[in-house]
């Protein structure tokens, strides 16, 4: 269930953070579809984030973004029949009133999974995008 996966990414970041390699006070997170709607519930309780990466995860309720701990950079498809444009720009609105750094794309042609090379949904040149625009993104908020 989610709680328990929430639980258990917590432990990961306990893990993390008690590594000597791990230089930083904080983690970035990232996950793909169920993994990137888990990102953004681990976002709303873990405080040691540095950023959050969904791809194409399930929104949280305009309430829940304005609760989030971490700036997150959204990736999403517009051509996604199962997560509506409506519902991730009402959690961006949510997020900015709030004053929680965000940077999300709705990347025109793409579908749910498009990051994934071995489905049909996947788009090159959306994914190279996202790709380029996650790593900056962890450069800028978690890199030391």
């Amino acid at each position: 269930d989610q709680d328990t996966a929430v639980a258990e990414i917590r432990s990961g970041v306990d893990y993390l953070l008690a590594q000597e390699y791990v230089a930083g006070p904080t983690v970035g997170i990232t996950g793909f579809c169920m993994g990137g709607g888990l990102t953004l519930q681990v976002a709303l309780v873990e405080d040691r984030l540095g950023a959050a990466v969904p791809w194409y995860g399930s929104p949280l309720s305009p309430e829940q973004a304005a609760q989030v701990k971490a700036p997150v950079l959204g990736n999403y498809g517009s051509l996604d029949s199962g997560i509506p444009a409506s519902r991730v720009k009402a959690m961006v609105e949510a997020m900015t009133a709030a004053g929680i750094p965000n940077d999300f794309t709705i990347y025109e042609g793409a579908q749910h999974s498009f990051f994934n090379d071995t489905r049909s949904s996947y788009n090159p040149e959306a994914a190279a995008l996202a790709w380029e625009r996650t790593l900056a993104w962890l450069r800028k908020y978690v890199a030391s």
